[in-house]
Parts: structure tokens; C-alpha cells; sequence
């Protein structure tokens, strides 16, 4: 079968591998439809990729069609559409049962896919764990949709429930690309009464404002905590997301957040340290939590997420505006998250 991989670091290239065969609670999958991620970015042209074999195929946004399963698989047969989750663990280790299954067997495991594995970059690819990991497709729920379920909206969402929105709270979201677009709804379903999207681009402006922004801090207008202050009267923000920007944003975000209250980081940090600024943790007594984590992922997390676009609480498909419609454009696709064209939200390929 035919893949995309890391050939080495900052070369994408095609090549040529086995179709992988399913173990006893496993599923091998036809890909139907694939999305790069700026993880994938991160992995090829970053530091985090050094430790990758050179020919690892990427990739960890999918659905497909069921292609065979182990003979321990019950709720999954061959045919069936489904939505397979960025995050698919080992369920049966010991920190899966404490609930913290993207860590299954050690840091970052839980996503095996790109890490551990060959990924979903392929015609065909590996699902451990399929009863536990794999989602129907359910009708009346687009195939962008659920493409934008299995990554960007989990991890959004995820933001907005780490920063612990509560009815009524204003939040910060700093960066509105398609994880913060997921953070700004996230947060809008959890009941914010002020939502404060920092970005610039319009385009990403206006989806912000359809996902529930009340109001748009650009950065370019001027010092971004002196912005967030004066919109809150000088109070600060009940919860944080960090969803763009580097290291530094954590300390601009700690800045406007109030006392005793959460930042949730969704950023991949790749800087060697994490400034933190003394004076608005009040000298580290002032009772604010820094919280960042892998997306949850799983079926259970699948069919909850995508019983709410199904109910029409929300579109992800939205986040999609670079459409390819051949395997052969997963490369092109790659490229424009790497490249980043000022009106970039999300590509994807789209084979049926």
C-alpha cells in the first residue's frame, strides 16, 4: 500500500509499505477521508520528530470503512463507516483505568498513531482496541463533520473543560486557527457569558464570532493583556485556553487570569523553557493552575462529541476550507498546513 511519511526531518515523501493485518481486537481501515494536523508539522519539520524512525507514515485524523477485524472484535464488521479517534489506547493498562488513558504507557501514548505506529497517512491503517476505539458514523453527520470531531473538536472542547468554564465566567481564548475555533464553542456550550477570541485574520474573526466569540482582541491593535484588562474592567478572565502563540503566551494569559482560577494549554511547545511570570502569580502563592494535556480520545468521547453535532448544537465541518478529493493531494494538503496561506483554516481530503 501507498503512504505519506517522514523520509526525514522537514521531507515529506510517498512510500511503499505492507498493508497492516489486524490482531485479535484490532480493525485495519480503508481511509475515506484524512486531515492533516499542525502536529504533523510539529513531527516532520520540528524538534519533536528527531526521535521518529525515517520512515514513519504520518498522520492521525481519519474516517474510513471497516477493511477486516480480529476475531475478538464484536461491535464492528467489515463495511461499516466509521469515525476512528487522533487518541486510541491501550484501554487495559493500569493509568487507563485512572482515567488517563492518553498516557496509557507512558507519555504521549495514548497516540500511537505518528508516535508508535504507522498512521492514518495511508490507504490502509491499524486500529488497536477497535470496540473501544472505533465510532459509527451516524447518519444525518457529514463526513467533514465527523473529520473535524476525531482531532480539533476534541481537543478544543477539551480546552474549555480543562480551564473549568463555568456558567457565566468570561474565558480568553488566545488563538482562533481550528483548535481555538473548537475552544471558543467549547466554551460557548459550557455556558460563558463572555468569550474573548484573540486573533486577527478575518476570516478566522467571523468563524470565532459563528462559534460564540462576544468579543475580538487583535493583537496587532495593540498590547494584548492591556486589551483583555480594559474589556474586563480590569477584573481579568475567569479561565484561560491557549490555543496559538509559544511559550510566552502562557505568561500573557497568567497575566489577565484571576486568582484561585485555570489556564488550560493546548499549545505543542517546543522552546527548552516555560517562562512563568512571578508578579500575576502573585510570587507563586496566588492560586492559579497551568493545565495542559492530550486530547481524550476513545469511543465513548467519539459518540458523545458527535451526538452533538448530530442535534445540530454544532458545525465543525466549518473549519474546513482547503478541499482535495484524491490521495495523491494528501501531500498538497500537508503542504498548506505547513505553508499556512493567511485565510488557512483547515485542509482535508475528502475520497467519498
Amino acid at each position: 500500500m501507498k503512504g505519506l511519511a517522514r523520509t526525514g526531518r522537514g521531507a515529506p515523501g510517498w512510500v511503499e509499505k505492507e498493508k497492516p493485518v489486524a490482531g485479535p481486537r484490532d480493525a485495519i481501515i480503508r481511509a475515506i477521508a484524512i486531515a492533516p494536523c499542525n502536529s504533523d508539522v510539529h513531527l516532520i519539520w520540528g524538534e519533536m520528530g528527531n526521535f521518529l524512525p525515517g520512515d514513519r507514515i504520518m498522520g492521525h485524523e481519519a474516517l474510513g470503512v471497516v477493511d477486516s477485524v480480529g476475531n475478538e472484535v464484536r461491535d464492528f464488521k467489515v463495511g461499516d463507516r466509521v469515525v476512528v479517534p487522533a487518541i486510541t489506547p491501550d484501554w487495559s493498562t493500569v493509568p487507563s483505568q485512572q482515567g488517563i488513558h492518553q498516557h496509557c504507557n507512558g507519555p504521549l501514548t495514548g497516540m500511537p498513531f505518528d508516535m508508535l505506529k504507522d498512521g492514518t497517512f495511508a490507504e490502509y491503517f491499524h486500529v488497536n482496541d477497535a470496540d473501544a476505539n472505533l465510532a459509527h458514523l451516524p447518519d444525518g453527520v457529514t463526513v467533514e463533520q465527523a473529520l473535524m470531531v476525531v482531532d480539533m473538536m476534541t481537543t478544543g472542547f477539551y480546552g474549555a473543560e480543562m480551564a473549568d468554564v463555568k456558567l457565566g465566567d468570561t474565558v480568553a481564548v488566545f488563538g482562533i486557527g481550528p483548535v481555538g475555533q473548537m475552544a471558543v464553542a467549547g466554551a460557548h456550550l459550557l455556558g460563558a457569558a463572555r468569550i474573548l477570541a484573540v486573533g486577527s485574520r478575518p476570516n478566522l474573526v467571523e468563524l470565532a464570532r459563528e462559534y460564540g466569540a462576544t468579543d475580538i482582541v487583535d493583537y496587532r491593535k495593540g498590547d494584548t493583556v492591556r486589551q483583555i484588562m480594559d474589556l474586563t474592567d480590569g477584573q481579568g478572565v475567569d479561565a484561560v485556553v491557549v490555543a496559538g502563540g509559544n511559550a510566552s503566551t502562557i505568561g500573557e494569559g497568567l497575566t489577565v487570569l484571576k486568582n484561585g482560577h485555570t489556564l488550560a494549554n493546548l499549545n505543542v511547545m517546543e522552546e527548552a523553557t516555560l517562562p512563568i511570570p512571578l508578579g500575576p502569580m502573585a510570587f507563586g502563592l496566588g492560586g492559579k493552575t497551568i493545565r495542559g494535556d492530550l486530547c481524550p480520545g476513545g469511543r465513548a468521547r467519539m459518540e458523545k462529541l458527535l451526538a452533538l453535532v448530530k442535534a445540530g448544537r454544532i458545525d465543525p465541518g466549518k473549519l474546513i476550507n482547503y478541499r482535495y478529493t484524491t490521495f495523491e493531494d494528501l501531500l498538497s494538503a500537508l503542504m498548506v498546513m505547513h505553508d499556512k496561506p493567511k485565510d488557512l483554516i483547515k485542509s482535508a481530503v475528502i475520497l467519498e
